[in-house]
């Protein structure tokens, strides 16, 4: 009878990152002379829940160009952190559909669609420079399927309505979305479809998945539109659920049908923040829609939310929710997403301010109890699967065809190496505990100060991930079908416990 307790340690002084690993021992509660009431975590195998089947990370244009410039055995150590059996082991990537902000610059599988409606010159060469050839290259490391999701972010320029400025959150995008000529359509600043165009559009996506299909890439899901509500500085689209609804069900749906995709390809709406995905997936789920919609992705950018998940799951429990995008909004080890003179610094709302006396350790940290807390809620709250933002950046935040940069769990040195950040240390533990096919288990804890969720491993093993956020260790009895285990749980760690089989049955 075996369990085994992970702790990561992080210095925030110096930015060392230690691991340690404990046997922890295991009593039969019936043999010991009182009772163990405080401090709980209660463990409940019977109990399971929703399956999950895995995690994944984006493969931007920007992170397969880092990657390819690398030298051979380096990109293949890099790229061997998040595929394959001894890194995160991800069985998703998500890529997206023509330019998006982690873009080189902007670019369209056909150039201009309106001196050409029939789609004769849509290519994806663009694809092959970096994204395709790196992303085969990861997928030979795997030695179970990848399945890739496909993401768009504009339509073609020439079919959009100009941009509609929305005063979107600074705290979210990163405050500094400059001018647009509201007076002509513009790949980025949002915009919207013009109905006109759907079925082109329809037949666009269609070509897309095919093209990716015929490389070899094991696509199996496609979301509408990245970020539906959101008219950002880069690449973006407005949609209204009602204009999504009709766009899919008169629209995308018949042309994968034709196309013969409609089983292979799962449909995914929303691909945006969860604090207003329930008004949104409500006004779509209705009519032939329902059918045809896989499931839900969403976004972190704007807090927990976690209830609106449990409330997707009670109404659409036959729907996948797929978390399907996260990062830092900062540059890597920096409190910003720009870098400001200091007499602009001056200028900034008091909680902005107050980042920028965080040590750029401090900001690193922070993002990898951010990952942490957000996966077990994610988990706790009804999710099936989980993708994160870029693979890699450099230190800007980027490269990116837009100003600012955003922060990774890997980062890209100016000699040719990387760096696995602490985030990135975070999540390969949690991935190497919740493994692929895992069942949301049963839980109940003793305080707001333990974050922790569950999982039944298909292996029969119970993967336990807990964080503690405070300065001051936590203590922890854990308790499952009889057994007692004691522990602790030093300050700001993340601990995994592994318990064999032989106590989960």
């Amino acid at each position: 009878m075996k369990t085994l307790q992970t702790i990561t340690y992080y210095n925030k002084e110096t930015g060392d990152i230690s691991r340690e690993e404990k046997r922890i021992k295991v009593q039969r509660e019936a043999l010991l002379e009182r009772q163990i009431e405080s401090n709980v975590v209660g463990l409940y195998p019977d109990y399971l829940f929703q399956e999950i089947d895995g995690f994944g990370c984006a493969m931007t244009e920007t992170a397969c160009y880092l990657l390819s410039q690398m030298a051979p055995d380096i990109r293949r150590e890099a790229l061997k952190c998040w595929f394959g059996p001894d890194g995160i082991n991800a069985r998703f990537i998500r890529i997206h559909i023509d330019s998006c902000d982690y873009s080189l610059e902007e670019y369209q599988a056909v150039e201009n669609p309106l001196e050409d409606p029939e789609l004769h010159t849509f290519s994806i060469s663009r694809d092959k420079k970096y994204i395709i050839p790196v992303v085969k290259e990861a997928m030979e490391l795997c030695k179970e399927p990848v399945c890739v999701l496909l993401s768009p972010w504009s339509p073609p320029v020439q079919w959009k309505t100009p941009p509609e400025i929305k005063k979107n959150d600074a705290a979210v995008y990163g405050g500094k979305d400059g001018s647009a000529d509201l007076t002509k359509p513009n790949r980025c600043f949002g915009g919207r479809l013009k109905p006109k165009y759907y079925a082109s559009w329809a037949k666009y996506l269609v070509k897309f998945v095919k093209a990716y299909l015929e490389e070899g890439l094991n696509v199996t899901m496609l979301s509408i539109q990245n970020e539906a509500n959101a008219a950002t500085s880069w690449d973006s689209c407005v949609w209204s659920g009602d204009e999504e609804r009709e766009f899919l069900v008169s629209h995308l749906y018949p042309a994968m049908k034709e196309a013969g995709l409609e089983k292979k390809i799962g449909l995914y709406i929303w691909d945006h923040n969860k604090e207003r995905m329930i008004e949104h997936i409500d006004e779509m789920m209705t009519g032939e829609a329902v059918n045809m919609i896989e499931g839900f992705a969403y976004h972190w950018y704007t807090g927990d939310h976690f209830e609106a998940l449990s409330l997707l799951r009670g109404r659409y429990p036959d729907k996948l929710l797929m978390h399907s995008e996260s990062c830092g909004l900062h540059i890597p080890g920096k409190a910003l997403a720009f870098d400001l003179p200091k007499d602009k610094q001056q200028e900034l709302p008091g909680q902005m301010k107050e980042f920028l006396k965080m040590t750029p350790r401090e900001v690193d940290f922070q993002d990898a109890q951010n990952y942490a807390h957000d996966i077990i809620g994610d988990i706790n709250h009804g999710m099936n699967r989980w993708i994160d933002w870029n693979m890699i950046v450099d230190r800007t935040g980027g490269p990116r065809h837009v100003p600012g940069g955003f922060a990774a769990p890997m980062i890209a040195e100016e000699d040719g190496s990387y760096t696995r950040t602490i985030s990135y240390e975070y999540i390969w533990q949690i991935a190497r505990t919740i493994l692929p096919g895992a069942r949301r288990m049963g839980i109940s804890v003793y305080g707001h100060d333990v974050e922790a969720a569950a999982v039944k491993n298909q292996d029969g093993t119970v993967g336990l991930v807990m964080l503690n956020r405070q300065k001051n260790r936590l203590p922890v009895a854990l308790r499952m079908q009889g057994y007692l285990c004691e522990m602790t749980l030093p300050g700001e760690t993340l601990s995994t416990v592994m318990i064999q089989p032989e106590l989960c049955s």
